[in-house]
């Protein structure tokens, strides 16, 4: 099993997630995050920090976010990220601050 990051990471990009990832599964691209689903280890550290709500368990991933799966797969060909950087806040996020 491993984590999935969904739409919601799109043009938002926190990176709280990354920064506590025991074991540098999290890839970044431009505007967002993947997991690297053969470095994860199911830990669970990520999933609370995201303040977007875009992690979820591969096995718990809604419908709408199924092609995700595929997404995420094709992390280690991005730059890996294990530290906290200032949020992207794209004009997609939806996460963005008032």
């Amino acid at each position: 099993m491993a984590y999935i990051v969904t739409e919601p990471c799109v043009d938002c990009k926190y990176t709280d997630c990354a920064a506590v990832c025991p074991v540098e599964a999290f890839h970044e691209l431009e505007d967002r995050l993947y997991i690297n689903p053969d470095t994860c280890i199911d830990c669970d550290a990520c999933l609370p920090e995201c303040p977007v709500e875009a992690i979820y368990a591969d096995m718990s991933l809604p419908e709408e976010y199924a092609e995700w799966t595929e997404k995420n797969a094709e992390a280690e060909n991005y730059p890996i990220i294990s530290t906290k950087k200032p949020a992207l806040y794209g004009q997609n996020c939806k996460g963005q601050p008032e």
